[in-house]
């Protein structure tokens, strides 16, 4: 580990826990709206929000799910999928809801 994470460590570990709640946001704030597992690569689906390591959209998973398919049917019929990809998955659709409800109705209309 480089020298400026070993001293952030050893700050974090004297601060209490509303400390580091505080400084936790602030982090997220300053990574914006970064979602670990889901990645926008232009020439793959056609740049919407896949989760990685996967050609799967995100709106496909929430379309599913809004259909009924529980997290157990999901892990089945995608068994490259982890536990932690719907987790990711269903976080991104709460930020992101027009965006989501947009790629569901276009993939409707085809």
């Amino acid at each position: 580990m480089n020298t400026g994470v070993l001293e952030t460590e050893a700050m974090l570990r004297r601060l209490s826990r509303a400390e580091k709640a505080q400084v936790l946001h602030w982090i997220v704030q300053d990574l914006g709206a970064a979602f670990p597992g889901i990645e926008h690569i232009s020439d793959l689906v056609g740049g919407v929000a896949c989760v990685v390591r996967t050609r799967i959209p995100v709106w496909l998973l929430e379309q599913t799910r809004r259909l009924g398919a529980t997290e157990a049917d999901l892990l089945r019929a995608y068994p490259m999928l982890r536990a932690a990809d719907l987790t990711n998955a269903w976080a991104y659709v709460q930020a992101y809801p027009a965006e989501i409800d947009e790629a569901i109705a276009e993939n409707d209309a085809d």
